[in-house]
């Protein structure tokens, strides 16, 4: 993935455009018959060259890199790599996720609006909305005959109060087990029927404004309701700013979007598929926007890019063992190391009897073959009786082979539980097989094969690059 955002990263330099071109916007180049316009080649040579930019290149040294993206891209058009079902998926979600809320227009944003109240004026119903307060003690679903009765008891306690006089607000606050109504006195948001318990509904909405319920049993617990204000939704006007508002915040554009393209499915009378759609609000968009066209194809080229070079390039050069193995063995001078390194393992035992088994165990395998031998032997049952760090060590890499392997005078400290420490293994003066440098390797055989590769592409597409345009690259 790290590879992949690498790759997009340069795709997307190279490839946006901020002009239109026109008279004043000669082409630059026509790559296998595609003619790029030179305020394309400009704005991703300015954006790769801008300051702060360590590696930085000339006009003449950019477009080399220039061309070679390109020719890639080509290449991965004509292997029909867009047709992939992977490729497609990925672009049109991006696609999507620019162009979606590109599609939304303020009348769009309206309308949902007007839906939004409208449904919620449905879900309100006649009986409008009600606010009530409450006083709450719960009722475990659990809890004892016994318990249930003192509770009761105790409702009916405050409830006689109430009768008695006292003020709802205050024994709320004071002894409602609503922690969250009970500090404003027993107060609850205005609801609409279907938002609680049937029980407290059907006695909350009999209630006229200041009037006070008996006692009523929901699934929860027991309450007392007051009846503090009821009223109808407001209407759409005095509400509309705060629609509008939970529209944007909730970013519910890519919704309205996504129903705006169902809409012109259904009146194409399903002629037309969703993706269909979506290209021609694309295609629409794109036209009058050229920064928004040049950010799509950027992506979709980049995409490209990615796909052709992990097959021919990346894949190839790291499941390729004996390609990887040849370049070793033709360029070993490269990979000399400047100290000795310890090519073997830190083991820490359980039991004595165990250390030269260790040794025994992995003896003449393979390199790469000692994890699964050793693991096998020791730790294949419920007691792992042996801990080891395999690699290869340089000075400084591992306290215990510091002091085995290169003699120095270092403290190492045994692993809890496993307190017989060896080590095995052999101190090279350089690498003997590509495998104890395969990091390296493999990044410079797939930077070999891009050579290659960009060789051939050289050789199959025809390039041409106008010399008196170039001269021209931000000097006009």
């Amino acid at each position: 993935m790290i590879r992949k955002a690498i790759i997009m990263a340069v795709a997307l330099a190279c490839q946006v455009g901020a002009w239109a071109q026109g008279d004043d916007d000669p082409i630059l180049m026509v790559i296998n018959g595609e003619q790029v316009p030179r305020s394309e080649f400009e704005y991703s040579f300015n954006k790769n060259n801008a300051d702060g930019v360590i590696d930085k290149k000339s006009v003449e040294e950019y477009v080399d890199l220039f061309v070679n993206y390109k020719l890639k891209v080509v290449a991965a058009l004509e292997a029909r790599m867009d047709t992939l079902t992977s490729f497609k998926k990925e672009f049109a979600q991006y696609r999507d996720q620019q162009i979606k809320p590109n599609m939304v227009t303020d009348s769009d944003v309206e309308l949902e609006a007007i839906s939004i109240y409208e449904q919620t004026k449905e879900d309100i119903g006649p009986d409008g909305l009600i606010q009530p307060a409450h006083i709450f003690l719960s009722v475990k679903q659990q809890a004892t005959p016994e318990e249930q009765a003192a509770i009761k008891e105790r409702i009916d306690s405050i409830y006689g109060a109430l009768k008695g006089g006292a003020d709802f607000g205050e024994l709320a606050t004071n002894l409602s087990q609503d922690k969250g109504s009970a500090k404003k006195g027993g107060t609850l948001p205005w609801i609409s029927k279907g938002q609680t318990f049937p029980e407290f509904e059907e006695v909350a909405f009999a209630l006229e404004v200041g009037q006070t319920s008996e006692p009523v049993l929901s699934p929860a617990g027991w309450h007392i309701i007051t009846m503090q204000g009821r009223k109808q939704l407001e209407p759409y006007d005095s509400l509309r700013s705060n629609i509008i508002d939970f529209i944007e915040k909730r970013n519910m554009r890519m919704k309205i979007a996504t129903d705006k393209v169902g809409r012109e499915v259904e009146r194409s009378a399903k002629m037309l598929t969703a993706e269909e759609v979506m290209q021609r609000f694309t295609d629409s968009i794109c036209a009058k926007d050229l920064e928004m066209r040049y950010l799509i194809k950027e992506y979709h080229d980049g995409l490209l890019l990615y796909e052709i070079s992990n097959q021919l390039v990346w894949q190839k050069a790291s499941k390729n063992e004996q390609g990887l193995k040849n370049f070793f063995e033709k360029n070993k001078k490269r990979y000399l190391w400047d100290e000795p390194r310890f090519k073997g393992m830190a083991y820490h035992c359980k039991f004595a009897e165990d250390v030269d088994s260790v040794k025994m165990c992995v003896e003449g395998l393979a390199f790469a073959e000692w994890n699964k031998a050793l693991r096998d032997k020791f730790n294949s049952d419920s007691i792992l009786r042996i801990r080891v760090e395999k690699g290869i060590f340089r000075l400084g890499d591992n306290a215990l082979v510091d002091k085995e392997i290169y003699g120095k005078d270092t403290t190492s400290v045994s692993v809890e539980g496993y307190p017989i420490d060896a080590t095995y293994g052999k101190l090279l003066k350089r690498p003997e097989e590509y495998t104890d440098v395969k990091g390296l390797v493999t990044a410079d055989y797939q930077e070999a094969l891009e050579k290659e590769w960009v060789a051939t592409l050289r050789k199959t597409y025809a390039v041409e690059v106008r010399k008196e345009v170039l001269k021209t690259v931000n000097n006009h």
